[in-house]
């Protein structure tokens, strides 16, 4: 029995954003033949994966292989960054903010030095605003940013955009009384973000807790002391998005990575990984 790669990454894609129209998009190939690939997976595993109709959704069995295709993909893909240029080396100064660490790279820039043992990773977080300006002082070879506007880094590669989510429990918002708000110090982008909104709204607003870190914003939100402001993506399971007519909509935000030149080998593989592995 072989599994095919490619079978395997349409099932992944379409699973994943819901859509045959979308998985198309990411993997560069015809509903069709999404379609048509599927139908061997489960022709190969003597299966049904999925659901048809007007909407679809995995069947037991497909909850179930999309865990295994996940993992299989993920040993395809870095046994491929892994012998394709095994002898790297050098160093990369990154900066990113801490969020982004915490949820999203330290598996991917785990996954990365197991790759290419003989780059050395420099790693530090911080507020997106304070890396930039170290990253122009050239501290920093690459910086991952986030923004509420592309034209705020117009060098910057973009990664993916997403819409910011007031996050936390709606029986603190009172008409009457300024809005708790849970935000990192300045310059932040997502307070920056949060500000503006309700200040255009003329809506009050008090700052109840300030911290830099990810994880000293969530446990704050979860003690009840406020509301915050968060990446859809980024919301833990245990916490809720406010609904949009309780508070102003949000700007969306969008990711880039930005680096100051292009023929640094260790740069631009760390650089192409941490893209495939975000987009992905």
């Amino acid at each position: 029995m072989h599994i095919d790669t490619i079978a395997l990454q349409c099932f992944i894609a379409l699973a994943e954003t819901g859509s045959f129209t979308r998985a198309a998009e990411r993997v560069g190939r015809t509903q069709s033949a999404i379609s048509q690939q599927i139908s061997k997976m489960e022709s190969l595993l003597g299966k049904v994966l999925l659901v048809r109709g007007k909407a679809f959704a995995l069947t037991p069995e497909g909850e179930i292989f999309l865990g295994y295709a996940r993992r299989i993909f993920a040993l395809h893909r870095e046994a491929l960054d892994r012998f394709k240029e095994p002898e790297l080396e050098g160093e990369v100064r990154f900066g990113l903010p801490e969020n982004f660490a915490s949820v999203y790279l330290s598996e991917i820039l785990a996954d990365f030095s197991r790759i290419h043992p003989r780059i050395l990773l420099n790693i530090e977080c911080d507020l997106t605003l304070i890396l930039f300006e170290r990253f122009k002082k050239k501290e920093f070879d690459l910086v991952l940013v986030k923004m509420n506007r592309p034209e705020d880094f117009p060098n910057g590669l973009d990664v993916w955009s997403e819409p910011l989510k007031w996050v936390g429990d709606r029986s603190l918002i009172d008409p009457a009384k300024p809005v708790p708000l849970i935000l990192a110090p300045q310059p932040c982008v997502y307070r920056a973000a949060a500000v503006e909104a309700l200040e255009q709204a003329s809506q009050p607003w008090r700052l109840v807790f300030s911290s830099p870190s990810y994880a000293g914003a969530v446990a704050a939100v979860r003690a009840g002391m406020g509301v915050s402001v968060m990446p859809q993506t980024m919301i833990p399971d245990d916490l809720q998005a406010i609904e949009a007519a309780v508070l102003p909509t949000l700007a969306d935000t969008h990711i880039s990575l930005i680096k100051h030149v292009a023929n640094n080998a260790a740069v631009n593989t760390l650089e192409g990984f941490v893209l495939r592995r975000l987009r992905h």
